[in-house]
């Protein structure tokens, strides 16, 4: 790979096709995919409806510029608003992108209350994005090296801290919004307490912020819900998607409502490629198989099924630390960095990932069968117990 830039520590495997679940390499290898490209391939590889809705789509028309409408566009947005009870939605095309617009909008919101120096209130071990403002809203130190000065204008807390919050709020008078994950994916699958969520929620209605919900790996049903929010019965002012939203092709989306809906104008913000129609079809697409299949129910299901399974498995294992998650974002935390989990579950035939040093990530397509499930418990079991024997854990 002489002339790709070495922003990834790339696995020594390429892939050529795959059905569902399951995705096959060059080699002609099958793998089981308990990744889902990173919570991007939600209906799995080779779906039908999603290949001959796009396939029909690029026969058509890929891309206009949003100089015109766009009947697709306008039907996602409709389709986005009934299902996650916002108002309006800024199209563009990835997670970072839709962060940015929110970050933007919160300042924006401010200015326009009369603070001159807006702030927003971040997470510890937040992942928001690696733009520069998305880099400095982020909660990883190690991420951020190298790349100072960072954006000003975020003040951070403690991860499901109330406390935290209500200090902020009696010190600080620049904020003028909260931005939080409901899930810390890249953080370790940390899940937010429904209570912390009601309690932020009071906070922001009571000093005039914003509520920010990055949904962007935690939305569109992987919770087991359409939002993450909707766990706690809360409504935010700003929720961002992307990834698994258009099953593979690229897309972002900024939601607003409440205080949030109706700030930007023409000029105020914009993107070249968001919402185009080959995106936005596609999107329609995974939202309406999501709905057609029950999938929602299905994530929570067999996401309990696969928690279930493995912590039966690693009972008698002192080295795991702890089993978590909620539907199919499921993290296993172990006492000892375990990055050559990666290679050794390849070796084995699976996909997973491992984030924050100790956390194997799990986030399998939202169609995972029972029997994968049972299948994905059972291989996992065996490398964790494996790699923590030859590592001396107590097993």
């Amino acid at each position: 790979m002489p002339h790709l830039m070495n922003t990834y520590n790339r696995l020594p495997v390429a892939f050529s096709h795959g059905d569902g679940s399951w995705v096959t390499d060059t080699d002609g290898k099958i793998y089981l995919d308990a990744l889902s490209g990173l919570a991007v391939s939600s209906l799995g590889h080779n779906h039908p409806e999603l290949v001959a809705a796009i396939a029909a789509q690029a026969g058509r028309l890929l891309h206009t510029s949003n100089l015109y409408r766009m009947p697709q566009q306008e039907l996602l947005a409709d389709k986005l608003a009934a299902i996650s009870g916002m108002d309006e939605v800024f199209f563009c095309n990835s997670g970072c992108e839709a962060n940015e617009a929110a970050i933007k909008l919160a300042r924006f919101y401010g200015h326009k209350n009369g603070v001159e120096n807006p702030s927003v209130v971040v997470m510890e071990k937040a992942f928001h994005g690696r733009t520069l403002a998305t880099l400095s809203a982020t909660g990883n130190r190690k991420a951020q090296a190298g790349f100072e000065p960072l954006v000003s204008g975020f003040v951070r807390v403690q991860y499901n801290d109330v406390a935290a919050i209500r200090a902020i709020a009696e010190r600080c008078h620049s904020v003028t919004a909260v931005m939080i994950e409901v899930v810390q994916g890249e953080g370790g699958i940390h899940v937010a307490d429904a209570d912390y969520l009601s309690c932020l929620r009071k906070l922001c209605d009571e000093h005039a912020w914003l509520l920010i919900c990055d949904e962007v790996q935690c939305g569109l049903g992987r919770t087991g819900k359409w939002f993450g929010y909707q766990q706690a019965g809360i409504l935010p002012d700003i929720v961002t998607l992307a990834k698994g939203l258009a099953g593979g092709v690229p897309i972002g989306a900024c939601l607003a409502g409440g205080a949030a809906a109706g700030l930007f104008g023409p000029g105020n913000h914009g993107s070249t490629f968001g919402g185009n129609p080959l995106a936005t079809t596609a999107a329609l697409t995974v939202l309406d198989v999501i709905e057609k299949k029950n999938l929602l129910a299905n994530a929570q299901t067999v996401g309990d099924r696969i928690r279930a399974n493995l912590a039966e498995a690693l009972a008698d294992i002192e080295g795991v630390v702890e089993i978590r998650g909620l539907g199919l974002m499921i993290g296993v935390e172990l006492d000892t960095p375990c990055g050559e989990l990666v290679t050794r579950a390849l070796d084995a035939g699976l996909l997973i990932n491992v984030t924050a040093e100790k956390v194997i990530r799990l986030l399998p397509p939202l169609n995972f069968s029972t029997d994968e499930a049972d299948q994905l418990a059972q291989r996992l079991a065996r490398l964790i117990r494996d790699f923590l024997a030859a590592k001396g854990t107590r097993a």
